[in-house]
C-alpha cells in the first residue's frame, strides 16, 4: 500500500520537475529575443540569437543528458530541469551582454 502512495509521489515530483525545467527554457529563449530586440532588433540579430540558444541547448544538453546517464540514470526530469536551468542563466548573460554591444 505505501509502495502505491510513494509512486504517485515521485510520478507528481518528476512532473514539476519537467514542467519547471521546460519553463526556464521557454524564459531563456525570451532572454535570447529580448537582447536581439534591444540591439536594434534586426533579422540577423534574431537569427544569431535563436541561433545561439539552439546551440547552448544542443551542447549544453548533450553534457547534461551524458551526465545524467551516468549519475542519475532513469531521472529525464532532473536533466531537463538543469537543461533549463544551464539555458536561463546563458540567457541571463547574454542578456546583461547586450549592454556592451556597440554599433
Amino acid at each position: 500500500m505505501g509502495t502505491s502512495h510513494t509512486t504517485e509521489g515521485a510520478d507528481s515530483t518528476r512532473q514539476i520537475f519537467t514542467a519547471i525545467g521546460v519553463l526556464l527554457l521557454l524564459v531563456g529563449l525570451l532572454e535570447h529575443l529580448i537582447s536581439a530586440r534591444a540591439i536594434g532588433g534586426s533579422y540577423i540579430a534574431f537569427r544569431d540569437h535563436i541561433f545561439g540558444f539552439v546551440l547552448i541547448t544542443i551542447v549544453s544538453g548533450a553534457i547534461i543528458f551524458g551526465l545524467g546517464l551516468r549519475f542519475w540514470k532513469g531521472r529525464r526530469d532532473i536533466s531537463i530541469l538543469l537543461l533549463g536551468v544551464v539555458n536561463l542563466l546563458f540567457g541571463f548573460f547574454v542578456y546583461l551582454e547586450r549592454f556592451h554591444v556597440h554599433g
